[in-house]
């Protein structure tokens, strides 16, 4: 599959062409120079199902330590892209800086394109994309992001460089469909080797290091400056059977140091986990939790999501032993106690490797199905140990048990009064379960309701 990376300065519109293409609102948009400080990707198909990765770079400012490696990781997705499109503030003067940065990418003997953005009519397009043919570029296309504005001519030329796609034959094995004229596919399969997983914490923890140390290159910014992951970061990578797709978000600060874009980021960051499977909640083991890791902890379980928490920096950390320091994260996080939990330094690299078979693991209980005949021997052996309490002279009782979801697993338990029976009890089941069945690292949920009840009835 081809790549086609976008670059340019900060603030010249980039990642609103990247939303463009990618027809969503993924990066962060806005008039503060810089907003951009990691590497973005999609999936994008143009006409006759071409079909190419589109890369939203940050901007290339080499006037600060930060922002000069987001450059260096600029210029390197540029040397790894097939297709380069190189974006300039069309109402500005052309300057000396992007001239040497386009020539620069020009050695690179790539198909490189010149985008004026910001030319809004053409009047602006006479009087000024003429000024840029200074570049020398063979290719240059005067456009208007926020207008939408002669965008043809630029899909026309990334068409004369992106093959269509083979269309793919019918398979001897599989079944057609013959309402929808389509092969039958068999989902649920693909869907379960498909695993999100977001990486959270508040700011500088160690997240992007962490990702970076994941994907065994530098994907995300690193620095000392907290914040410097604003938009969700994402990266897939196959990991025997499995592909795993990190979310790199952004760090979660208290509320009244939330400043600026940071605030877009936030709200991005908790539409991420609505997505996500698994969460690697990143605590600074030289801190210890604090009442802002408790915070975001919470977003976890309001999102019923399974659940690694990672103690980072564990190279430099105090003088706690492993005992001490977990205590410290139980006793802090009771609300999280399926949470599994490990010891690592994304610097170093100690044990992250190990990070990739938990979440293996964790993923495998928390899409288990347990089977209806075995789940209602472990229920009925719970009830026998210790029976259903009463409810004002009413003989509450459970007649059977199943699990109706997965991800997490949901169970159901049919009672005759299902209102009466206590959420202690239902806590007493819960770790009943937890004893017979491994679910380490992810919730439980269950659930009373009336025979032939569904979830939706209780909720009206």
């Amino acid at each position: 599959m081809k790549k086609v990376v976008i670059l340019g300065r900060p603030n010249v519109g980039k990642s609103s062409f990247f939303n463009r293409l990618a027809k969503q609102r993924d990066a962060i948009t806005s008039d503060v120079s810089g907003t951009t400080r990691d590497i973005k990707k999609r999936i994008v198909t143009i006409s006759e199902n071409r079909e190419f990765e589109v890369i939203d770079t940050g901007g290339i400012d080499e006037g600060s330590e930060l922002f000069s490696k987001v450059a260096e990781l600029s210029f390197r997705a540029a040397e790894n892209a097939d297709i380069i499109i190189y974006m300039v503030d069309g109402k500005m003067l052309p300057d000396e800086e992007d001239k040497r940065l386009f020539y620069r990418l020009q050695k690179l003997n790539k198909p490189i394109a010149l985008l004026i953005n910001k030319i809004d009519n053409d009047k602006e397009e006479n009087d000024r994309a003429w000024e840029f043919s200074s570049f020398g570029a063979k290719d240059m296309f005067a456009v208007s992001v926020s207008h939408n504005r002669k965008f043809n001519p630029v899909y026309n030329w990334l068409e004369k460089h992106i093959p269509p796609l083979k269309e793919k034959s019918l398979a001897l094995n599989e079944e057609f469909d013959p309402l929808f004229d389509e092969p039958i596919v068999e989902t649920k399969k693909e869907d379960d080797k498909t695993i999100k997983v977001a990486i959270i914490g508040r700011v500088n923890t160690g997240k992007s290091s962490l990702l970076n140390a994941l994907l065994k290159e530098e994907r995300s910014v690193v620095s000392d400056v907290a914040g410097t992951t604003i938009d969700p970061v994402d990266e897939s990578i196959t990991y025997g059977d499995h592909n795993i797709t990190f979310i790199d978000t952004a760090g979660i600060r208290k509320r009244s140091k939330i400043l600026g874009i940071e605030k877009f980021a936030l709200g991005r960051t908790e539409n991420m986990l609505k997505e996500a499977n698994i969460v690697l909640l990143v605590i600074d083991a030289t801190v210890g939790v604090t009442e802002l890791d408790e915070r975001v902890a919470g977003l976890i379980d309001k999102h019923h999501l399974a659940c690694l928490i990672v103690l980072n920096k564990w190279d430099i950390k105090d003088d706690k032993t492993y005992e001490e320091a977990v205590a410290n994260v139980r006793y802090k996080l009771k609300f999280l106690h399926y949470a599994s939990l490990i010891t690592i330094s994304a610097k170093t690299g100690l044990r992250v490797h190990k990070i990739l078979d938990e979440i293996i693991a964790i993923y495998k209980r928390y899409t288990m199905r347990i089977p209806t005949s075995k789940l209602n021997e472990v229920i009925k052996e719970a009830i026998t140990r210790h029976h259903v309490p009463s409810h004002n002279g009413a003989n509450v009782k459970i007649k059977f048990a199943t699990q109706f979801d997965t991800k997490p697993p949901r169970i159901a338990l049919v009672s005759n009064f299902p209102d009466f029976i206590h959420f202690s009890y239902i806590r007493y089941l819960a770790n009943f379960l937890r004893e017979r069945f491994d679910f380490e690292g992810v919730p439980l949920e269950i659930v009373a309701r009336k025979r032939g009840e569904r979830e939706e009835d209780r909720e009206n």
